[in-house]
């Protein structure tokens, strides 16, 4: 491990220890200078793995602190189970009509639909990317195909797989335009995983 990374992991071993902590506090109790410490949270904000909590001293003389605490990538959630716990109380003749509806108004505020396709998939891969799924669409002698390079919902859906339906309605919606998956979870030979879907003619 190298000096900068065992640092950001005394940073965050502390702070999973004190809930809360700004800057200074960091400084004094793993004896690194404030101007590191701020260095070091910076990059970790970046990365997600902390975030600003609030501010300490607002109100009185000199600048407010900065408070920091872990970031919901290090925390984690218990969206997954709720999600699984959702999905399988919902009757099985029910799940496809509902999910189909999600996908509908996942997909908010259209864009305007009588605008040329390619600047429809454009606003797309915007939106998806917006949703977390790390999305670029791609030319095929078949016509344009939508590339997932993440699926949010990849911790349940192995137990759910009816999760995808959601996605097909959400393509559908935002191209206006009929959409197929054609690729589920599929490993490139680096082991990064993804998802297609086609546009149908």
């Amino acid at each position: 491990m190298t000096n900068v990374m065992f640092a950001r992991q005394k940073i965050l071993a502390f702070l999973k220890k004190q809930n809360v902590a700004t800057a200074a506090e960091i400084s004094a109790a793993l004896q690194v200078t404030p101007a590191n410490v701020r260095h070091h949270l910076n990059q970790l904000q970046a990365d997600g793995l902390v975030e600003v909590f609030g501010l300490r001293g607002r109100g009185q003389r000199g600048r407010p602190q900065k408070v920091y605490r872990l970031g919901k990538a290090v925390l984690g959630d218990n969206l997954a189970r709720f999600v699984a716990v959702l999905l399988s109380q919902m009757p099985s003749e029910e799940a496809s009509t509902r999910l189909e509806a999600a996908g509908g108004a996942l997909a908010g505020h259209l864009p305007e639909q009588a605008l040329p396709l390619m600047r429809r998939l454009s606003l797309t891969i915007e939106r998806l990317n917006g949703m977390r799924y790390q999305a670029r669409w791609e030319a095929s002698p078949s016509g344009p195909r939508i590339v997932l390079g993440h699926c949010p919902y990849a911790a349940v859906i192995e137990q759910h797989p009816e999760i995808c339906l959601m996605d097909v309605a959400l393509l559908r919606t935002l191209l206006n335009a009929n959409v197929e998956q054609s690729a589920k979870l599929e490993r490139t030979e680096m082991g990064n995983v993804y998802c297609i879907f086609r546009l149908l003619g």
